[in-house]
């Protein structure tokens, strides 16, 4: 169905809000764009054409096609974000007198815990990546080991580690200039391993290097900076060769990293900035993910558990 213009230029509008004010990513600007195209299309078919029109009743009746449609609740939740921040915005334009979104209810979402990795498993991981390195005669190994200690090492996300330049390395303070969400910058520390897992890639960079390599401190083979796509299927791989680990990627040696730290003494605090968590909320998960490990080995150990 073709929108009207009505409902289409607050839309655009919303979506040059996105990118250029709260600099959000493009992912991120077509997840809300989807959403809000759903929700217009719904209020369309039920004869609306103005944004002043849709109400609280016209949400959840959005909100109810979705479930009746077996949407999962996480994606339900990410509707009613999508309208929250979609509404408030248009309230605070002056489009609309009333926020609609104001008393719609989130979508119950149960708690997943990410699934991790061990302390043992991540250290076998990253030992048997090294030891490929050094037998390695391409330029590969050495890269896709220091990718691994980074991830690991630092917390950052595959995102932030592509993005990474030769100038964003502070040797002298031990840590990495990172860009991360909303085009916010943070300090992370990064230990022994990962800066000598760096120095040997660094040692064979220059026979990847080409004119389109700029100061991109991780490349491709053909020269330029490394796709994030790349990065994740080498971490699966790496994964699949450890007995007994998660299938998971990058993002899931961030979990560990921040898993590990908790377990090691790190106050929470501390573990958000080095995250970039906005939310000590968000940081909290882990946590959950800690007490969850150690309720297990009780249970498994303990001769009165």
């Amino acid at each position: 169905m073709t929108l009207p213009a009505a409902l289409t230029v607050p839309l655009e509008d919303f979506c040059v809000h996105l990118r250029a004010d709260l600099r959000r990513s493009p992912r991120t600007v077509t997840a809300y764009r989807t959403d809000l195209e759903s929700l217009f299309d719904h209020a369309a078919d039920n004869g609306v054409t103005r944004l002043a029109e849709i109400d609280v009743s016209a949400l959840r009746s959005w909100l109810a096609d979705g479930r009746g449609a077996a949407e999962a609740p996480a994606t339900l939740q990410r509707h009613w974000a999508s309208a929250r921040v979609f509404f408030r915005w248009a309230c605070a334009e002056g489009l609309i007198g009333v926020d609609p979104a104001a008393r719609l209810k989130a979508a119950k979402v149960p708690r997943r815990l990410p699934r991790t990795l061990g302390v043992d498993q991540a250290r076998r991981l990253l030992d048997d990546a090294v030891a490929s390195a050094s037998t390695d005669d391409s330029p590969q190994g050495a890269r896709d080991a220091a990718i691994l200690e980074v991830l690991y090492g630092s917390g950052i996300r595959v995102g932030e580690l592509c993005g990474l330049d030769l100038s964003s390395l502070d040797r002298a303070r031990d840590t990495l200039r990172v860009l991360g969400k909303g085009s916010k910058e943070r300090t992370v520390p990064l230990g022994d391993p990962g800066w000598r897992a760096i120095d040997g890639w660094l040692s064979r960079r220059s026979e990847w290097q080409t004119a389109s390599s700029g100061q991109a401190l991780f490349l491709g083979a053909r020269g330029a900076r490394i796709d994030p796509r790349v990065v994740r299927r080498m971490v699966h791989q790496h994964l699949r060769s450890e007995p007994g680990s998660p299938d998971l990627g990058p993002h899931g040696l961030r979990h560990a990293m921040a898993t590990h730290l908790l377990e090691g003494g790190a106050d929470l605090r501390t573990v958000q900035e080095i995250l970039g968590h906005e939310s000590l909320a968000t940081t909290q998960i882990y946590t959950h993910v800690s007490t969850e490990r150690l309720r297990r080995a009780f249970n498994q150990a303990h001769p009165r558990a």
